[in-house]
C-alpha cells in the first residue's frame, strides 16, 4: 500500500496515495478551471475544498455508503458513471487511474468519468446557494434530493460538462430500459438529469438553469418545469424534452 501524502492548489487540497501524484496535478487544474469557469454564474462559492482520491472502489463505497445503495437503484447504464460522493466541504472519487479503469469502450465514457470531480465540485457549489439540497446530508435534505435528483445530479452533470459526452451512455439506456419518465426518476438522474438542463440552458440560458437549481419551489419538480419554460404545459416540454433526447442519443 502506497503512503498518503496531500497536495494543495489554490481553492483545493488534495489527500491521495503517493502512486497516484502524477495525476493529482491535472484533477486540481481541473477543479480550479472549473471554479473559474462557472463563478460567474453562481452567487456563492465553497472555499477550501478536500479533495479525497480514493485507491479502490471498495475503499470509496466504505468510506461514504450512500454511494453504493445510490448506485443499486440507479440503471445499469449510468452506474460506472457514480464514481464519486459530495460531503460537506470535501469531494470523494476514485483515483484518475481507477476511473480510467471504470469507462467503458465507447465513445465519451473515459471524459465522461474524468470530469467526475468537476461534477462533484458544481453539486457543493449549487448546496452553497441552496441549502435545502445536499451536502450535508440529513435525513430531511435526503429525502428531498431523491425527490429533486434529476435536478441536482443533472446540474452537476451540465455545468461540469459531463453530459457533451453522454450520447453513447443516453443510447444505451434508451435501447435496453423502459421509456424513462420525465422528469427522470432517481433511477435515472444519474444519466438522464443533465439533458433536463441541457434543454432548459438552450431554451432560456444557462443564468435560468443555475436559478433553477438554486430556488426550488414549494410546488415541486413538474412546477418547476411549467414554471421555467413559462407556463408552457408539461405535455409540451416531455415531448421537446423527448425529442432532445433522441437528438442526443444520435437517433
Amino acid at each position: 500500500m502506497s503512503a498518503w501524502v496531500q497536495t494543495a492548489s489554490r481553492n483545493f487540497t488534495a489527500r491521495h496515495e503517493e502512486r497516484d501524484e502524477d495525476d493529482v496535478a491535472a484533477v486540481l487544474d481541473l477543479l480550479e478551471d472549473t471554479r473559474e469557469r462557472i463563478g460567474p454564474l453562481f452567487s456563492r462559492l465553497p472555499d477550501e475544498v478536500t479533495v479525497i482520491l480514493h485507491a479502490s472502489a471498495l475503499e470509496l463505497d466504505l468510506a461514504q455508503p450512500f454511494l453504493p445503495v445510490v448506485r443499486r437503484l440507479t440503471n445499469p447504464a449510468a452506474r460506472r458513471y457514480l464514481a464519486g460522493w459530495a460531503g460537506s466541504g470535501a469531494l470523494h472519487a476514485l483515483a484518475p487511474r481507477l476511473l480510467a479503469e471504470r469507462a467503458a469502450n465507447v465513445e465519451g465514457s473515459r471524459e465522461m468519468l474524468a470530469l467526475t470531480p468537476a461534477a462533484l465540485y458544481v453539486q457543493l457549489a449549487v448546496a452553497q446557494c441552496n441549502p435545502a439540497l445536499p451536502p450535508p446530508w440529513s435525513p430531511r435534505s435526503t429525502v428531498r434530493a431523491a425527490r429533486w435528483a434529476w435536478l441536482l445530479a443533472g446540474a452537476a452533470q451540465w455545468f461540469s460538462g459531463q453530459t457533451g459526452h453522454a450520447r453513447a451512455a443516453i443510447a444505451r439506456r434508451l435501447r435496453e430500459g423502459d421509456r424513462p419518465d420525465f422528469p427522470p426518476s432517481l433511477r435515472d438522474a444519474a444519466l438522464l438529469g443533465g439533458t433536463v438542463i441541457d434543454l432548459v440552458a438552450r431554451e432560456e440560458g444557462a443564468p435560468t438553469a443555475v436559478r433553477l437549481a438554486c430556488a426550488l419551489p414549494r410546488g415541486g419538480p413538474r412546477e418547476a418545469l411549467v414554471s421555467v419554460f413559462h407556463g408552457r404545459a408539461m405535455v409540451h416540454t416531455e415531448g421537446t424534452w423527448r425529442a432532445h433526447l433522441a437528438r442526443m442519443a444520435g437517433r
